[in-house]
């Protein structure tokens, strides 16, 4: 059933194009993230807010088109921005029994709290909690709106891990219900992440983000170290790895790469923080760096297992690695590699 749709939305700021007309459908039961700047993200919202109009666009929410000025709780869509308003002096539970009334709400406190992990912070106050517990009050405030459509500005930004896991258990429990989820985010590993489908929005348009491995991958044959005819090891064949850094080719060794991205079909090597794009497909990247210790973690993502400190499972389904890395990268783990991974690292 759909939900959400977008038909020929477009947005410039005085003579700057944010972004060129596009289409986007949401159904239910699905969690659909766009990955985009500030500036876009930020003009998303007012449209949705009716602030700012759709132009010659138009979104609809369960078939009745969006209208200037008209609240969003009209048509059942509601927004958990990164920044809300809530009642600081006043506790988590009196906070939410508040929007429980406004809203009219028939949804359960206890299994609200419950869900967000508030029920041993429900009598404190929200000035007295840290910023991800706050994060977790802001989820629980559009659970107990209850909308059909569900929008999120950043919703793991800054947040811990315990606050990260919370929101994915949050997002499970919406798809269960068959709610539709709109995240509007600009890190793409949250992106991965947290949704089903992602698209990345910017000057030139909308485009899908590859998200799952569409093919098995196939069994690799075991290398020969033992050359039979002279009985000697056979070296391995070190290959510098080639990035253009403005007119010039850098070379470097591949224990020094971190990580490797596909965004938009180019292959960014990231060393300490820092990306390089390589004149590389990934693919390519892949077959030259195996030997190394790399390993194809998900479609858009080559890490070099040396650099991984934990491997973190959020769901059942949904994993990431971090990385020993100065800014401690995450890297999203596709489902279908996990089993992979664990074989490799000799764990059952």
């Amino acid at each position: 059933m759909e939900i959400l749709s977008v038909h020929n939305l477009e947005r410039q700021d005085k003579d700057v194009l944010l972004f060129p007309s596009f289409d986007l459908i949401v159904n239910a039961g699905e969690v659909v993230a766009i990955h985009s700047n500030l500036n876009i993200r930020d003009s998303l919202l007012k449209i949705f807010l009716g602030k700012i109009p759709t132009g010659k666009g138009e979104i609809k929410v369960l078939g009745k088109k969006l209208e200037k000025n008209k609240k969003l709780t009209a048509y059942k869509a509601g927004i958990s921005f990164f920044e809300q308003v809530v009642y600081e002096r006043l506790s988590v539970l009196d906070n939410l029994r508040f929007f429980h009334q406004i809203f009219n709400s028939d949804q359960s406190l206890d299994d609200v709290l419950s869900i967000t992990q508030l029920s041993n912070l429900k009598h404190k106050a929200v000035h007295k909690l840290t910023f991800s517990e706050k994060r977790r009050v802001y989820f629980a405030k559009i659970l107990i709106e209850d909308p059909v459509l569900l929008i999120f500005e950043e919703p793991e930004l800054n947040v811990d891990l315990e606050t990260k896991r919370v929101f994915l258990n949050v997002l499970e429990q919406l798809k269960g219900k068959s709610k539709s989820v709109l995240i509007l985010t600009g890190n793409m590993e949250s992106a991965i992440t947290m949704s089903d489908i992602v698209y990345r929005l910017k000057d030139d348009g909308i485009h899908r983000v590859e998200t799952r491995d569409d093919v098995v991958a196939s069994e690799i044959g075991e290398v020969e170290q033992i050359n039979e005819e002279e009985d000697t090891p056979l070296a391995f064949k070190f290959n510098k790895i080639p990035t253009k850094v403005n007119e010039k080719i850098v070379l470097f060794d591949p224990p020094e790469i971190d990580y490797i991205e596909s965004n938009d079909g180019q292959s960014n090597v990231f060393i300490k923080g820092e990306a390089f794009p390589s004149t590389f497909t990934m693919n390519e990247l892949e077959e030259r760096l195996m030997p190394f210790g790399f390993f194809r973690c998900h479609r858009s993502y080559i890490v070099n297992l040396q650099k991984v400190r934990e491997v973190i499972t959020w769901t059942r389904n949904s994993y990431s690695l971090v990385l020993d890395d100065k800014p401690k990268s995450t890297i999203p783990l596709s489902k279908t590699k996990m089993a992979q991974l664990k074989e490799m690292l000799g764990l059952k």
